[in-house]
């Protein structure tokens, strides 16, 4: 069943398919819950908690306090308690790993006084500095000054205790603290660390006025401990009814034992301290030692009820914790109010009892407590008028646990588990503004917790029978979700809760309601008003029934039996509420073979009861008497009971036949994972005796036990049990044999899976042997540890090794792996039942090589031996080395390991040999070490030391030898090197001269001869133009956005697109979803771009409200607080606004663009490119002679030559006008190549007739006429030249040996011809391999002799390119920033205007912060695009070297509008050195020119609506709009939760909120019609 929020048609023709897959998409969309949860971490363990209603939540670590905003995401403000800018624990005593209740150096932080409007809220602080200092802050902002404060308030020992609370009371009504404290502890160690006064050593409970200046030094009163009662460990304070409630317990803080019953005493809530009694707490049912210990107190105040978690002493290694350790005890506040007696018990009092009295225990309410083994926590609350409880417990989860009517505990789930598995701390605190989020803290760390997984709940009737009052089934969106996610309804109340009951999920029926009428209707909590219903036959599309609801009444279609209606074995019912569709398909071909009543009538098939069978509900049953033969059954189904893997289990105490005794010992493993372990071995007696046996787990005292049945009785003391899957918890294990009594076997352990955290050593040597540990936790649950090896071919060899595990590490022998071919890193693995879990890698390296050994004597009875071993990466520890010396005749010594040093060359090992004689002999004596480490076992030779006189022979004769021969050498090879030099020397000074005189005649006789007539500009047409420019690194969008779109029917748009077109044009509703996306850490600059050029692209024919969003997002980044250097704005392309604007200007500049800066920035290109062509190009890397960028410069130019040729082009079909010149005489250099000359012929062809030939230049051949012999041109043939190292130098004009009036023949290839070559590395053309440039690009393998080159002798080039597009490149620059007629752009008027009042309306002065915003929005963010990419505007493609020039011209471009001045040196980049004479002059027509713009008459918002709507209209039926939409749409729902999340906090905008789900439905409606 479906529901779905479209709305219906008014006649359904085709209605709605059922929407079978809406569900699952909407269940996607939807937040996932108890994932990626905020996460607070501090410096130190936390100490305390607090939230405010207003101001954030307040985090006391160490010596520290933190103020959080409520999603943990930001720190508001910061205290140092202690010591400025340090957080640590001021105290050497660190707290416990479990910290009790008030056990730290943060004792009170309690907000109050957040109701008064006028004054503001306080935060109370207590802590240990300063014998107990407390302090009043104001709540905003931690870093102002402290308003009063006071010592000796709170217990200045860390462990101490201390709980406090603040109230109202007295006749002024002032605000109280009352406070109870550990003031003195016993240990003397501890005792020195603070001194309370004397008058604090017997105070258990005092009354401060917080509103006094200094907190009241002197109390209102105080409560004294009796002198008996030793110390008191108070674990929280609350009101209640009228008086003060501090929960307690007994403690001796020297020996860590309790000496008394957990208690709960009551003051008044008065201006003065009265005295009203104290109560036991007997929370001991299930332990037999009691629980003494408060872990955890919450009062659930709309019930009347305190919870407390107690708890056993455990130990301090928690040895003795058991499964009922802990406990959840609930009690009722009158009756603890009623039980409260004014005795001389724990405190001084006037009154006293008779002697022998003791407090009153208070039983908690029994069908409430909750026995666990490891609870920390409580917080309490009622929602929906259920009780509902969340606990921590000592492994990291969070519980919730749901009371019935009757207080009832159900079985807690587990709402979120710590990784870290961290203790709970021992307070839970709700978030106060929103109630679906609960904060748990635990170490270090604070998160912010969903208090329910809504979503995991697939339908309505499973959300509602889980009975978890947070969660309810939200109709619109067809969801489990909280009650604040699901959108409100005008029309019917969109949420149900637990309190409607599964009974009113909405559902369809069919029943039979007489002989010859099928009745389909619904049932469930549904408005009928304005209803339709329909049944249509799926097979057919036939409509078998369609009916409207009568006025108040539901819609009811009633089908007449027909025999033609037995076919009908699919059919679809629809009920259309106006808002949304009700949708079911019912299946009746499987109508026959159900047997059970309740099933038959479920699935909409009818059930004859006198024949007790299924039919199709479009039949009849013989005899025909539906009255007598057919009703509705009700039957109950029964669930069935569990398997052997858990169930409920009724102990018996049955005695067993025959009296046979059986003995349970043990059972091992005590602790196993949560996956449950396949052979948990009991060991005992007398097991085979017994024919049934079964164990019984029992966990937490509200859950269902386990029962599982024996696997295998191995012996008569041995059997084997396959335990389940289970949560993390302790359980008690029992045996039971033949029904008998249950016989304890111990507790069992499920913990969690285990984890590493890092392998030691992580490298090792390839022999193998080494002692590898693992660190980590829970491994002593881990089955078996594997080593696993990846082969080729993605083959895993995995090695099982024998390994010794411990709780916190596991140790193993590295396996060896010298049979391996490959070195590989091999993973580490455990195995956990069937799970294998990665713990990391482990490298192998080859084994240590050894240098060889020295033997010194220590004295006469020790020696020292140093193993010399090359450098290596191995870690040797003493575990995996073993050394023995062999003396004389093979002798053996065992050597003691000391220690292991490196050096820059070798590692040295050292050992020693101890208590041995004569050890000067042994030394003398020695012949090897044996050194075993591992599994690799060496002998390594005593290192040679030749003796001292060799040396003093060989030495001196070597020295003169080598002396002479060095002085030869070197005397002949100066000779050669000077000879060398003058020729190398002449040769540059010859290439010098000759390149200087070639370089200045050149500047003064050179004259590019441009080429005027270049015929029609070849701008593309707007569209083309446009996606260029939004979209200059996605093309794949191009073909889908210039659909045509002259045929599409205006009225075809699709309703879900309209609908989104609509909410777009929603000025609020935009600009918020554009603020929440870039807020998204996933958006990312990308996202940014392609997002406002789909936002242009769907807004193109509405460009005044695109206007209008452009102003309110500039606006909008001008305030945000990136831009407090306002100089930096617009200056990169990271926000959507930005990448808009470059989209607006070219949308309102391409009119501008096209008729006035088109032509002059064709000719800039096309001159440029005669330019770079009338020089050699190096067709491999495209550096040429002339060019602008240094980079492109080929300064390995050879000598080159002009050569003409007579060029005759073969008529060709596609080019056969009368009037076409096929005889062209064309310039060409020797230098090119054949490819090159064919483009310079081509070329020519189109300047000389003003068309293209007609083909593609890889259709075309060359032919060299010689007489009748014809010689076909190649790049690549036979003849080419082939160089070192096989390099093929590229065929050119001169190596064909083409000389002038030569003629040459275009021809058609016939097949065959191949596309552009590109070249690889075995190629080369003027660059040749021994030249520097060329070693570059192909690499310094290459050698062989060039003419000596140096780059700076053609750095002229750059100046002889520049001066022939000097004049073309001005004439390109006035066109940009000239006004024609004395008019502006009206685009660059009207937005240098409001740049303008923009910066007059921020009281800016600046002149040059308003220059650069102009410079950033026009020229940077639109001319420089255009003049670095004219494949933009015209129809031609854009080389790199191309590129690289305009680069050059760009930048140019940019100094003219800098305001910086330029200092440039002789050393400056010559891209710079180039213009560096004529950016003044443009420097200064920039200025005028933005006068200019500023003097003219301001636009009227008439003129410039009136141009916008102008360019609307050319650009209707431009763009297929609908892509853009649909794109717009795809970044809405990737972050539908976050938009819908952020308009819900905004005001204004829930129209937009409703209309943007409705979309959503819409869109998913569309989806699912795709996929049917």
């Amino acid at each position: 069943m479906e529901v779905s929020g479209r709305k219906a048609p008014p006649r359904p023709p085709h209605p709605a398919a059922p929407l079978p897959l809406l569900a699952c998409l909407l269940a996607l969309a939807a937040p996932a819950r108890g994932a990626d949860e905020p996460l607070w971490r501090s410096e130190q363990a936390i100490g305390a908690i607090a939230v405010s209603r207003r101001d954030g939540v307040f985090v006391a670590s160490g010596s520290c306090l933190d103020q959080l905003d409520y999603s943990l995401q930001h720190r508001l403000s910061r205290l140092y308690r202690d010591q400025a800018g340090n957080c640590t624990a001021p105290a050497s005593l660190a707290p416990p790993a479990r910290p009790r209740p008030g056990s730290s150096f943060s004792k009170l932080l309690l907000p109050y006084r957040e109701g008064a409007e006028e004054l503001g809220g306080l935060l109370l602080t207590g802590w240990t500095f300063d014998r107990g200092a407390c302090e009043v802050r104001p709540l905003g902002n931690l870093s102002r000054s402290s308003l009063r404060n006071s010592t000796e308030v709170v217990s200045c020992h860390p462990q101490g205790s201390t709980a406090g609370v603040v109230y109202r009371a007295g006749p002024k009504n002032s605000w109280y603290l009352a406070v109870a404290a550990t003031y003195v502890l016993p240990e003397p160690e501890t005792a020195s660390r603070c001194s309370p006064a004397a008058s604090d050593r017997d105070t258990a409970i005092t009354l401060k006025n917080t509103e006094e200046r200094s907190l009241a030094t002197a109390e209102l009163g105080r409560l004294n401990l009796r002198g008996s009662s030793g110390s008191l460990h108070f674990v929280d304070a609350f009101l209640w009814n009228g008086s003060v409630y501090f929960p307690y317990y007994p403690y001796n803080y020297s020996s860590g034992a309790t000496t008394g019953w957990p208690s709960m005493v009551r003051i008044a809530q008065s201006a003065e301290v009265l005295f009203q009694g104290q109560a036991s707490l007997d929370c001991s049912h299930g332990h037999p030692d009691g629980r003494p210990l408060i872990l955890s107190s919450s009062l659930v105040e709309a019930l009347d009820v305190w919870a407390g978690v107690f708890s056993a002493p455990t130990g301090e290694g928690q040895e003795r914790r058991t499964r009922a350790t802990t406990a959840l005890c609930l009690f009722r506040m009158r009756e603890i109010q009623a039980r409260a007696k004014s005795c001389r018990w724990d405190f001084e009092t006037q009154q006293n009892c008779k002697e022998g009295d003791q407090p009153e225990r208070v039983q908690p309410i029994a069908s409430s407590t909750l026995i666990h083994s490891d609870l920390t926590s409580v917080y309490g609350t009622v929602v929906l008028n259920r009780t509902v409880l969340f606990l921590g417990t000592g492994d990291g989860q969070l519980l919730k646990v749901i009371l019935g009517e009757n207080l009832t505990s159900n079985c807690p789930e587990v709402i979120y588990e710590i990784k870290e598995e961290t203790p709970v701390f021992y307070k839970l605190v709700p978030d106060p503004r929103k109630n679906n989020y609960i904060y748990l803290t635990a170490g270090k760390e604070v998160r912010r917790i969903p208090v329910a997984h809504c979503s995991k709940h697939k339908s309505c009737l499973e959300c509602l029978t889980a009975a978890d009052p947070h969660c309810g089934w939200c109709h619109l969106q067809q969801r489990c979700t909280f009650k604040e996610d699901c959108v409100e309804s005008k029309h019917f109340e969109n949420w149900l809760d637990i309190s409607s009951g599964a009974k009113e999920c909405p559902k369809i029926q069919i029943t039979r309601s007489s002989r010859d009428k099928t009745t389909v209707t619904t049932v469930g909590h549904f408005s009928s008003r304005h209803s339709e219903c329909w049944v249509k036959n799926v097979d057919t599309g036939k409509m078998l029934c369609w009916e409207k609801s009568q006025e108040n009444k539901a819609c009811t279609c009633i089908l007449l039996t027909r025999p033609s209606y037995r076919d009908v074995l699919l059919v679809n019912v629809t009920f259309s509420f106006g808002f949304m569709n009700l949708s079911e398909r019912f299946n009746f071909t499987n109508c026959s073979s159900l047997r059970e009543c309740s099933m038959c009538i479920g699935t909409g098939c009818a059930w004859c009861k006198r024949e007790r069978k299924c039919i199709h509900p479009f039949t009849f049953c013989d005899p025909s008497d539906y009255e007598r033969n057919q009703e509705f059954c009700h039957a109950a189904v029964e669930k069935p009971s569990k398997t052997s893997g858990g169930g409920r289990f009724k102990e018996t105490n049955r005695t067993n036949p025959g009296l046979q005794v059986f003995y349970i010992k043990a059972i091992e493993p005590q602790k196993i994972s949560t996956l449950g372990k396949s052979n948990v071995i009991v060991t005992g007696a007398n097991f085979t005796r017994a024919s049934n046996i079964t164990m019984i787990l029992k966990g937490t005292s509200t859950c269902d036990k386990d029962v599982i049945q024996v696997g295998h009785v191995l012996n008569d003391t041995h059997m084997k049990f396959s335990l389940p899957s289970s949560r993390k918890e302790m359980k008690d294990v029992c045996i039971q044999f033949d029904g008998g009594n249950c016989s304890s076997a111990g507790a069992l352990s499920y913990i969690a899976l285990p984890h590493c955290s890092h392998i030691f050593p992580a490298a090792t040597w390839i022999s193998g042997g080494q002692n590898i540990t693992i660190k980590g936790r829970n491994f002593d649950v881990i089955d078996s540890l594997i080593i696993s090896q990846e082969l080729k071919e993605n083959i895993n060899v995995s090695l099982q090794v024998s390994e010794y595990c411990r709780t916190d590490f596991c140790r193993f022998l590295a396996p060896n792996l010298k049979s391996s071919k490959v070195r590989p890193n091999v993973v580490v693995k455990l195995r956990v039942q069937d799970t294998y879990l990665d713990c990391g890698t482990l490298q192998y390296l080859e084994d240590p090589r050894f240098t060889g050994y020295r033997v010194e004597s220590e004295g006469d009875t020790e020696l020292e031996v140093k193993i010399q071993k090359e450098n290596d990466n191995f870690n040797i520890s003493k575990r995996d080395i073993e050394i023995t010396l062999f003396h004389g005749e093979n002798k053996p010594l065992n050597c003691s390991f000391e220690n292991i040093t490196r050096n820059q060359d070798l590692t040295t090992i050292l050992c020693k040999i101890k208590g041995i004689k004569d050890a000067n002999s042994i030394a003398a004596s020695s012949k090897k070490v044996r050194v075993k480490l591992g599994n690799l076992e060496l002998y390594v030779e005593q290192e040679s030391v030749p003796s001292t006189w060799y040396f003093l022979i060989v030495l001196p004769v070597l020295l003169v030898i080598v002396i002479f021969a060095a002085v030869g050498v070197t005397r002949q090879k100066s000779k050669e090197l000077s000879r060398k030099q003058s020729q190398q020397l002449e040769l540059l000074e010859s290439e010098l001269r000759k390149e200087i005189r070639d370089g200045f005649a050149e500047l003064q006789m050179d004259k590019l001869d441009v080429v005027d007539s270049f015929g029609t500009v070849p701008f593309l047409d707007y569209k083309h133009f446009a996606l260029r420019t939004f979209f200059p690194e996605s093309g794949g969008f191009t073909h889908i956005f210039t659909e045509d779109m002259h045929n599409r029917d205006a009225d075809d748009k699709n309703e879900s697109l309209i609908a989104l077109d609509t909410l777009i044009c929603n000025k609020s509703f935009l600009v918020t979803v554009i603020h929440t996306l870039e807020k998204q850490k996933n958006f990312s600059v990308k996202d940014r771009c392609l997002f406002a050029s789909f936002l242009t692209i769907a807004l193109q024919t509405k460009l005044v409200y695109l206007t209008s969003i452009l102003e309110v997002l500039t606006r909008d980044l001008m305030e945000q607080s990136s831009n407090m250097q306002p100089k930096l704005m617009l200056r990169r392309t990271e926000s959507v606004v930005e990448k808009l604007l470059t989209n607006w200007m070219s949308v309102c500049l391409s009119g501008f663009l096209r008729e006035t800066v088109g032509e002059p920035f064709y000719l800039l290109v096309t001159t440029l490119n005669q330019k770079i062509n009338k020089g050699p190009v190096d067709v491999i890397t495209c550096k040429a002679l002339y060019t602008l960028n240094e980079d492109w410069l080929l300064w390995q130019v050879p000598e080159f030559n002009t050569v003409a040729l007579n060029v005759v082009f073969e008529k060709i079909p596609e080019n056969e006008s009368a009037d076409v010149c096929r005889n062209i005489s064309v310039n060409v250099l020797d230098c090119d190549t054949i490819g090159q000359a064919k483009e310079k012929i081509f070329q020519a062809f189109l300047s000389k007739n003003g068309s293209p030939y007609g083909l593609q230049l890889n259709e075309i051949g060359l032919e060299l006429q010689v007489g009748t012999r014809q010689k076909e041109l190649l790049d690549i043939d036979g003849s080419s030249v082939i160089l070192e190292d096989g390099i093929t130098k590229l065929n050119t004009i001169g190596h064909y040996e083409i000389s002038n009036g030569s003629t040459i023949k275009v021809f058609k290839k016939i097949a065959n011809f191949t596309s552009d070559v590109e070249y690889t590395d075995d190629h080369c053309h003027l660059i040749l391999p021994d030249s520097e440039a060329f070693q570059d690009v192909q690499g310094k393998r290459h050698r062989g002799k060039h003419k000596f080159k140096v780059k700076e002798m053609y750095l002229t080039k750059l100046l002889s390119t520049k001066v022939a597009i000097h004049s073309v490149l001005e004439k390109l620059f006035r066109s940009i920033w000239s006004l024609p007629n004395s008019r502006a752009p009206f685009a660059i008027k009207y937005f240098f205007d409001f740049l303008d009042a923009q910066a007059e309306n921020k009281k800016i002065t600046d002149p040059d912060v308003v220059h650069i915003w102009k410079t950033n929005s026009l020229p940077l963010r639109f001319w420089v695009n255009i003049l670095k990419n004219p494949q933009f505007v015209f129809d031609i493609k854009k080389t790199p070297h191309i590129d690289g020039c305009l680069s050059v011209i760009a930048q140019a471009f940019m100094d003219a509008f800098s305001l910086t001045e330029q200092q440039l040196g002789k050393e400056a980049p010559t891209n710079k050195l180039l213009y560096a004479k004529d950016i003044p002059t443009y420097k200064e027509e920039v200025k005028s020119y933005y006068k200019a713009i500023r003097d003219l008459p301001p636009l009227s918002s008439l003129e410039m609506e009136e141009f916008l709507t102008q360019e609307s209209k050319k650009h209707e039926n431009e763009f297929n709009e609908e892509v853009a939409l649909t794109e717009i749409y795809k970044y809405i729902v990737k972050y539908f939760d976050e938009i819908l999340n952020k308009l819900e906090r905004e005001r204004g905008l829930e129209e937009a909120q409703k209309q943007l789900l409705h979309v959503k439905v819409l869109f998913d409606e569309k989806k699912k019609c795709k996929w049917m």
